[in-house]
């Protein structure tokens, strides 16, 4: 006699079994009740979160031979219920869009729908992956998923939402599957096996939904390989003997490491998980979401219902949450998304992870912006006060005369100024500013250029022989020295 697996042998019998998926369930129960069932649903999710479970169930609801009409509570003993179970049915068709996605194959399933079911309601389509479809065959789809006969039902599944076209999606009514919870794992491998009469831990039944990240199938296929390995009784030996540590878990004592800023420890830790199967730019996704959730926990507060967390580890992120600050989490998520970006082209991928979690650690050892930004801003008044003021034609055009002291003797009296001196244009003190001979005399003692004025004529000397009426000659320097 063959084995059935797990998943298949404890996979749910109607929708009121449906594991984690409870207000999906609820919608449609509802809607089978009040005769508001659509023509067409489509079902998102991650692997192993009862999308094509879901599918039967609803599939069975609607075709359940036991009463006249649809029922949210099948019989599951009727010839319809139990072909559809098996996936046998010749009224609900499984098509794997993955191996047909052309528009022949959509074609054929076209021409197929105009015909009555043989036995049952309706006639279901059930296309699992639904976005491996070509572009063609989503085209080809559109006209029959918007108006199909009335005895057609269409059941989308897909993995990748965003890959579906919005034409598509605006013609079903959308669920979106969420990833299972621990604790709903938990209890239900707990249930599991107390139908198989095997003896267990909550240890390894925590371990094994930890490590199934979300996914009944995923944790019931664990939870195989652990029964053939150790029979009638599991412990935490033979769960450390044949799983892996849960990759949050190693993650966790990574940030641990970088907190103590223990390098060495948070290097072992990557190789840790690394070696357990992990990929690198899976690792650096992983270590991004771990540190939003201790980032979320560490800004908005213990009780905060951005994050799904059971309550058995709340605690322990709410404590790791508190050994670093809120820039510090932001500088890390950003380190670590750049590098998952880089790794995937990088031939020195692990070199990249590796030098990112050391500078996570010693992250203390490099200077912090802001504290630069204060240094440079306290030293740059002492430096103003020791540094002579640059040289430059505005300045000298800008500055005012410097103070003298009353008991200063040791500079010569100012030269009374010239009478009959009139006012010059600013383009004579520009012209004066170009001249070589002033810019060399400033530029020699250092010399401030106080004011510019023009003699007349008349109040030259009359000795003087050659008096000069240029503007650059009637410019009066005076030197700081």
């Amino acid at each position: 006699m063959s084995y059935t697996v797990l998943a298949r042998k404890y996979r749910s019998l109607t929708l009121d079994d449906l594991v984690g998926q409870e207000p999906i369930a609820t919608t449609l129960k509802n809607a089978i009740l009040s005769g508001r069932v659509h023509h067409g649903f489509l079902f998102t999710g991650t692997r192993g979160v009862g999308k094509t479970s879901s599918a039967r169930l609803l599939a069975k609801s609607l075709n359940c031979l036991d009463g006249d009409q649809p029922t949210p509570t099948p019989c599951c003993a009727c010839e319809s219920c139990i072909r559809i179970a098996e996936g046998e049915d010749i009224d609900v068709i499984e098509i794997d869009a993955a191996s047909n996605t052309g528009v022949d194959n959509i074609r054929d399933l076209r021409e197929a729908a105009a015909y009555r079911p043989a036995r049952a309601r309706f006639k279901i389509y059930i296309i699992d992956e639904v976005h491996m479809l070509s572009p063609g065959a989503f085209n080809a789809l559109l006209k029959t998923l918007e108006e199909p006969p009335d005895h057609v039902k269409f059941i989308l599944a897909t993995t990748e939402i965003h890959k579906v076209p919005a034409t598509v999606v605006s013609r079903c009514q959308r669920f979106d599957f969420r990833s299972i919870g621990i604790d709903v794992i938990a209890a239900h491998l707990e249930h599991i096996l107390e139908q198989e009469g095997v003896e267990t831990e909550q240890t390894v039944l925590r371990r094994v939904a930890r490590l199934a990240n979300g996914s009944m199938r995923d944790a019931l296929s664990l939870l195989d390989q652990l029964l053939s390995f150790g029979g009638g009784k599991l412990s935490t030996e033979l769960l450390d003997d044949v799983l892996p540590v849960a990759h949050d878990e190693v993650i966790a004592a990574m940030l641990d490491h970088v907190a103590d800023e223990d390098a060495a420890g948070a290097l072992a830790r990557v190789e840790q998980s690394l070696a357990s199967g992990q990929t690198l730019d899976r690792y650096c996704e992983m270590t991004v979401n771990h540190l939003r959730t201790l980032m979320l926990l560490n800004l908005c507060g213990a009780d905060t219902e951005l994050i799904d967390l059971p309550s058995s580890v709340r605690d322990q992120f709410v404590i790791q949450a508190a050994r670093f600050d809120a820039a510090t989490y932001v500088y890390m998520i950003s380190l670590m998304e750049e590098v998952r970006r880089t790794v995937k082209s990088s031939i020195a991928s692990r070199a990249i992870v590796d030098a990112a979690v050391v500078r996570m650690a010693l992250a203390k050892n490099f200077s912090n912006i802001d504290e630069l930004i204060s240094k440079l801003e306290s030293a740059a008044p002492e430096q103003a006060q020791s540094a002579p003021p640059p040289r430059t034609a505005q300045r000298r055009m800008a500055a005012p005369p410097p103070q003298r002291a009353a008991a200063d003797t040791t500079r010569p009296a100012p030269v009374p100024a010239a009478p009959s001196r009139s006012s010059v244009s600013s383009e004579d003190k520009a012209k004066v500013l170009r001249d070589p001979n002033i810019e060399h005399a400033m530029d020699l003692f250092d010399g401030v250029l106080q004011n510019v004025q023009r003699v007349s004529p008349s109040a030259t000397q009359p000795d003087d022989p050659n008096p000069t009426t240029d503007a650059a000659g009637d410019a009066l320097a005076e030197g700081d020295n």
